[in-house]
Formats: structure tokens, sequence, C-alpha cells
């Protein structure tokens, strides 16, 4: 039976790069984004509150649990195994439903969006430690249904329960799996399974990191497409079509500039790849979920590019680029142990200009915020100019002491 569940793991000589599975699986992913899209757009249409912004956010933080976990599965377990593709698959039917519940997932579909989401939580680590039988790691999924279970208590009651405390009890369940999972699901008895000590392929959760990126800035593709093709082509939404393009390009530039090039080379050499993308993981949480914001922004300068910009949009306009750029900042530590000052320094000029944006139009606050980004695209170019490729210098590759006897 041990024999069996070890068959289950990735092997030395196994492929370690992302399947066309988890390529299908982004496709829910895709839609669900754009979820997430919608449902900030119609809650500043009806009068933006915090209550109502984070009430979103809590929805995309388990549209992203349930992403980041499937991830950490497919790079400890053989992706090729029958029970892992069931499992992918059941992920993906799972996300799609919170997706489609997601623009109403704290109104009347709130049930709906928990069932989905705890059947994909709770069920995937059960199957999955049914297989592995009596291998020793069978106590890895154990741990992780078990925080499933009792956070689920929480998201039940929020969803069953009077509607003025869902969102109290929701933030409790989403703060419990999050918890879990920096934590590494401590059990008593058990102990910890932190993924920082997982034996991983760290060239594979390196591209689902990369592509999680790229689906993010796919959506504000999608976003600034559908929303000029509803526009018409007159020329006030033309310049801010081609304003918002050049922003998502220049975001994608910035992300990739040395450090999202040596990703996938950083994780696939270091000593612990475990801690490197558990660390990372956070920080293109962060990133993805500046470009989603970043999107939301492109919409509501593309309506209306030269009106009186609200205080709200700014949240959307010079906010997602701004929480961008903290993200790529953290980002670049990770891989080279340093702090990118120009990032930084243009984070704050972006925040600090916000008070002078109100006085001008959603186009002007756009405009800014891409040349800002384009100057920090520039002088990135001009200080690698004829310097060649620098390698990776971690300061998270290393293995964490506390871990030495994880059942990896």
């Amino acid at each position: 039976m041990a024999q069996r569940g070890g068959a289950l793991l990735r092997g030395e000589n196994g492929t370690s790069r992302a399947t066309f599975l988890e390529l299908f699986l982004d496709l829910a992913l895709v839609f669900a984004l754009t979820r997430v899209s919608v449902r900030y757009i119609d809650e500043v249409e009806h009068g933006l509150t915090v209550l109502g912004f984070l009430e979103t956010l809590i929805l995309f933080l388990a549209l992203w649990h349930v992403w980041t976990l499937i991830n950490w599965v497919t790079s400890r377990y053989e992706p090729d195994a029958l029970t892992i593709q069931l499992v992918v698959v059941g992920t993906m039917f799972g996300s799609l439903v919170m997706a489609v519940t997601l623009p109403r997932g704290f109104e009347e579909r709130a049930l709906a969006f928990v069932v989905a989401y705890l059947v994909t939580v709770i069920g995937r680590p059960l199957l999955i430690a049914a297989v592995l039988g009596r291998h020793p790691r069978r106590t890895v999924p154990w741990r992780l249904a078990a925080w499933a279970v009792v956070a689920g208590v929480f998201w039940l009651a929020g969803a069953l329960g009077p509607a003025d405390l869902r969102f109290g009890l929701w933030a409790l369940a989403i703060t419990i799996d999050l918890a879990g999972y920096l934590l590494g699901w401590p059990v008593p008895g058990l102990g910890r399974a932190p993924v920082s000590a997982w034996r991983i392929a760290g060239e594979h959760i390196a591209e689902r990191y990369q592509q999680i990126f790229l689906i993010a800035l796919g959506e504000t593709i999608l976003v600034i497409g559908i929303t000029y093709s509803g526009e018409g082509f007159g020329w006030l939404a033309a310049a801010a079509f081609t304003v918002a393009f050049l922003t998502t390009a220049l975001l994608w530039r910035i992300y990739f500039h040395r450090a999202g090039h040596l990703l996938v080379e950083a994780l696939r050499m270091a000593r612990s790849p475990g801690r490197l993308g558990a660390s990372a993981s956070t920080t293109h949480l962060v990133m993805v979920l500046g470009v989603l914001l970043t999107g939301v922004g492109y919409e509501l300068v593309i309506v209306k590019p030269f009106d009186r910009v609200e205080p709200a949009w700014l949240i959307f306009i010079v906010g997602g680029p701004a929480l961008f750029l903290l993200g790529r900042t953290r980002f670049e530590y990770e891989i080279f142990a340093r702090v990118s000052r120009r990032r930084v320094l243009m984070m704050l000029v972006l925040v600090g200009s916000a008070p002078l944006l109100l006085l001008g139009t959603p186009m002007l606050a756009l405009s800014v915020v891409a040349g800002g980004l384009a100057v920090v695209a520039v002088v990135d170019g001009l200080r690698a100019r004829d310097q060649p490729m620098e390698p990776s210098a971690s300061p998270l590759d290393r293995p964490d002491p506390g871990d030495a006897n994880f059942p990896t």
C-alpha cells in the first residue's frame, strides 16, 4: 500500500514543465478573474465602499487559495497520474462554479460559492490521502483537510446565517485558510507540513507563477478590448484604449526584466526550492492583485476618459500599479537580495500624486501612471545595457532548519 502511494509522488526523471492539463485549468481562472473585475466595476457604479472592496477581495483570495494549492500539488505529485488528473479537473470545475457565482457571491449565490470552494479544498486532500495509503507523506493531505474543515465551519456559517454577519465570518474563514498555508497546517500530534520543505519541481512552480502573471495581464487585455468595442471608435476612447494597452505592456516589461526571466532558473537551481517558491507565491499574489485592479481602472478610463475623476477610481487607476510595484520590489529581493530603489520611489510618487490627480481627469491619471512605469522600464533598460545577465543570489535559497524532520 505504501509502495503504491509512493508512485503518486514525482519521480526524479519526470517532466518538470507545466502540463497541458494545467494550462486547461487556467482557462477557468481567466474567466474567474474577469468575474472579479465585473464585481469591482459593479461596486464602483453603485458607490464603492471599504466593505464592498474587502468583500470582493475575500472572494478573490478564495480563488487564489484554490489555484495556489493545486499548483503545489502538481509540483509535488506526478501530474500524469490518473488521481492527480482527476484532482486537477475537479479543481477546474470547482473554480468555474466559484467564478460563475462570484459576482453575487456575497448575496444570493453565497451558498453555491462556498459549497464549490469547500468541495474543492476538502475533497482534494482527502482523495490524495486515500491514494497515498500508508505512505509516510499521507499525513500532509490530512493536515490540509483538517484546516479546511475548521475554516469550512465559518464559511458555511456565513453562507447560511444572517447576511450582516457574512463578512466577519468569511474574513475569519479565509484568514484561517491562509494562516494554515503560511504556518504549514500544524495539527497536534502530527506537527506541521510547511510547503517550504516540500521536495517540488522548482522549474514547474516557477513556470506556473509566470503563467498566472501572464493570465492576469491577459485579463486586462480582455477588459481593454471588450470595453473599447462597446464604446465605439471615438478618438477620446481610442486615446484611453491606447494608453491602457501601453500600460499593460509596461507591466509585462517591468515584471520580466531580469528577475522575471531568472525565476525558473532560480527555483530550478535552488537548494530549497520550496522555501523560495512559498515566498514567491505571496509576492505573485500582490502583483496579480495589482494588475487586476489596474484592469478595472482601464474600464473606468475608457468609458469616461475626460470626466471628473472620482476618488474611488484612483484606487484602481493609481493604486493597482502602485501595488504591482510593491510586489515587484519584493520579487527583486527574492531573486537578487536587493531592494530596487527606483521601484520604491516610483510607487511613492504615484501614491503621493493621488491628491493632485483628483483635480484632473481619469485619462490624465492613467497617463501619469503610464509615464511613471515608462521611466522605470527605460532606466531598467539603460542600466542593463551591455551588461550580462547576472545570476540569481536569492537570500531564501537555503533550507529552513525547523523543517529538517519533515517527511518530504
